[in-house]
């Protein structure tokens, strides 16, 4: 969507109203978000420096996952649709626990053994 916006736009079945622009920049704000996922791989999330990122996500999941699931109920789609949202949905589901829940004990450092 990004470099070829026009060749994805004719693989969609309906075609949408709009621009090509338009698709280049969700295409972009999701390479951001790859971006800042991929770079923030080592941290703990969750945690006080793992908040912003979970926050993050978790926003753009949750408002992802509204507004499709408005377009899936109301245009009456097919199977693929149904998949796309259940993923999203699922995904939702686990950023709402990480920002709620925190990171589980395992998943933090270990105190290192001071030997005096």
């Amino acid at each position: 969507m990004l470099f070829t916006p026009e060749v994805v736009l004719r693989v969609l079945p309906a075609q949408p109203d709009a621009p090509v622009w338009l698709m280049q920049l969700l295409a972009a704000a999701w390479l951001g978000f790859a971006a800042l996922d991929w770079l923030s791989r080592g941290t703990v999330l969750g945690g006080i420096y793992g908040r912003p990122l979970v926050v993050a996500n978790f926003g753009h999941l949750l408002i992802v996952s509204i507004v499709f699931g408005r377009a899936t109920l109301e245009g009456g789609s097919g199977a693929a649709a149904w998949i796309v949202l259940a993923s999203f949905a699922m995904l939702t589901a686990a950023y709402t626990q990480r920002m709620f829940g925190g990171p589980s004990a395992s998943e933090l450092p270990k105190p290192k053994e001071r030997f005096d």
